[in-house]
């Protein structure tokens, strides 16, 4: 791999504080990446403590593969199937705590191979399990050009995005679009923008790579299972880069911190009296990244972590 940087991960030390770990819990990695939470995890744990992580990048999966811990497990899928990972896995305990770090790695963005980057030229794939799904490339010279605007509107809040559509349908008519920089180069050419500003693919490459991987449907699967898998008084932290995902997020924590509110409604049917004793969560805290990691990491400038805990 060319262009070699140097991976930071994003606001670590506020990530594993936010854990409160216990030297004998069972805790979860959701998104192993280059392995920077699950090694501070590793020494924070005592002998008798656990950490599985997940990750569904096969580049990920062979980093985890190093680690040589008795008390590390990695699982090769997608943080959404926590479910199916328990089944197979045999885990009974509950687990004490789970960190996300959503988005993609500078492993991944630095691999002209891998199609995450508008400034490196490769084949445009950016699947985070390219066994999985199909390529951007393949997606981008057959989808119908309303369903690709309406993903680089939704997913990118790209404010070109009918414009870029056009110019999509246009050129593909010509020759498919089957690299990174064919097609940062095509919004280049159909977009304002200045030099001194983000780089105007920046928008329409997040938008494919979260709708290529279905990045906002799987949370909304996480957040809908996890609760069942918390031990009480576990800890449930997310890191989040894309205004949806943190919507996503601080909608489930609120959500599941009040108690359900039925306007003095009797009698109360079945379903509405088991929600007054479903589990809940004591909201933490919401942390950003200070101005000095984000001189440092450019790449946190937009994270946001929260974290709860599972009240009973």
């Amino acid at each position: 791999m060319n262009n070699k940087k140097k991976h930071q991960t994003v606001l670590l030390k506020e990530t594993i504080q936010s854990l409160k770990i216990k030297k004998n819990g069972i805790y979860v990695d959701g998104t192993f990446g280059e392995g920077g939470h699950s090694i501070k995890i590793l020494e924070k744990l005592g002998e008798n403590g656990t950490l599985y992580a997940i990750d569904q990048d096969p580049e990920a999966i062979k980093i985890a593969k190093k680690i040589t811990d008795h008390r590390f497990h990695i699982i090769h899928g997608n943080f959404a199937e926590i479910d199916l990972f328990f089944k197979k896995n045999k885990i009974k305990k509950k687990i004490d705590g789970i960190i996300l770090d959503l988005g993609v790695s500078t492993m991944q963005i630095m691999s002209k191979k891998r199609g995450f980057s508008f400034n490196l030229d490769g084949p445009l794939d950016m699947r985070m399990n390219p066994k999985i799904g199909i390529s951007a490339s393949k997606w981008i010279n057959q989808e119908k050009i309303n369903k690709i605007y309406k993903v680089l509107k939704y997913f990118g809040e790209e404010k070109f995005s009918k414009r870029i559509a056009e110019a999509i349908k246009k050129t593909r008519k010509k020759k498919p679009i089957i690299t990174t920089l064919e097609l940062s180069n095509l919004i280049k050419s159909h977009i304002p923008w200045e030099k001194r500003h983000k780089h105007p693919a920046t928008k329409s490459f997040q938008a494919i790579r979260i709708f290529i991987n279905q990045e906002i449907n799987l949370l909304k699967i996480f957040l809908d299972k996890i609760l069942k898998f918390l031990n009480y008084k576990g800890r449930i932290s997310i890191i989040s880069f894309h205004s949806l995902e943190d919507r996503l997020v601080k909608q489930f924590m609120i959500k599941n911190s009040k108690n359900p509110h039925f306007l003095n409604k009797i009698p109360l049917k079945e379903n509405e009296i088991l929600q007054l004793y479903q589990k809940k969560l004591k909201i933490i805290h919401r942390i950003f990244p200070t101005k000095k990691e984000i001189i440092n990491n450019p790449r946190s400038r937009s994270a946001i972590l929260r974290t709860a805990e599972l009240k009973n």
